[in-house]
């Protein structure tokens, strides 16, 4: 049973959404201010969070915002205010999708039902076993053991830098922004305070340890202006 969090300060659109829905077979729960759906949403986990924008104690925007510091629980925007479309488009507040007031609650449930399917095949991906042995070029990584070897040899790897390399490994060609990898590699506490520079100092170890000539990389290669990437 899927759970939903539906959340508006107009009480009468509350129950109208969650009778359709538990009609429907979901599980919903009701908020109507930003503060107690923030709150609802560190306490539970669901499937759906239908979030207004104009929410008294804190807005729409800032409590997605919020949510996406410690979830990436889908969330759509209920708005009324056509100059927020272009925010919600872009994503700038970590929204999937919007819907404009008023609205058909049929085509509610049709977006719900939409980007839970694509939520279900992106879980069902990431779900994938990963390999277990990446080799690429002389470079062996072994993710279950977490052993790296340059031929027959094997470098003695800090568990930061083998978190970076694997990442770069594992999405070759793919160039990361300093502030990405200290985001995925460190996390995001780190990210939110931290120094880009702790990335190139990692970075400059890493390539001690697995270049033949780390002036001239072999491995982790270095977009200017951009980033790092990793390329045989």
């Amino acid at each position: 049973m899927a759970k939903v969090l539906v959340v508006d300060d107009e009480k009468l659109i509350v129950k109208g959404i969650r009778f359709s829905l538990e009609q429907d077979g979901y599980e919903v729960d009701c908020a109507y201010d930003g503060e107690e759906a923030l709150a609802l949403a560190k306490e539970k986990e669901y499937d759906m969070i239908l979030l207004d924008v104009m929410l008294p104690r804190q807005s729409g925007f800032e409590v997605c915002q919020a949510i996406r510091e410690f979830s990436e629980v889908p969330v759509i925007m209920l708005t009324a205010k056509g100059d927020d479309m272009d925010k919600i488009l872009g994503l700038e507040y970590g929204a999937d999708d919007y819907i404009t007031k008023p609205f058909n609650i049929l085509e509610v449930k049709a977006r719900i039902k939409a980007i839970m399917r694509r939520s279900a095949k992106k879980a069902k991906k990431d779900a994938a076993p990963a390999p277990h042995v990446i080799e690429a070029g002389d470079l062996k990584l072994d993710t279950d053991s977490r052993r790296v070897f340059i031929g027959a040899r094997e470098m003695n790897l800090t568990a930061r830098e083998f978190d970076l390399l694997e990442l770069l490994v594992c999405n070759p060609g793919k160039v990361y922004s300093r502030e990405e990898l200290l985001r995925l590699v460190w996390g995001n506490k780190a990210a939110a305070g931290g120094d880009v520079r702790t990335v190139d100092v990692h970075v400059r170890r890493l390539r001690e340890k697995i270049e033949p000539s780390p002036s001239e990389p072999k491995y982790v290669h270095t977009k200017w202006g951009v980033g790092y990437y990793f390329r045989v």
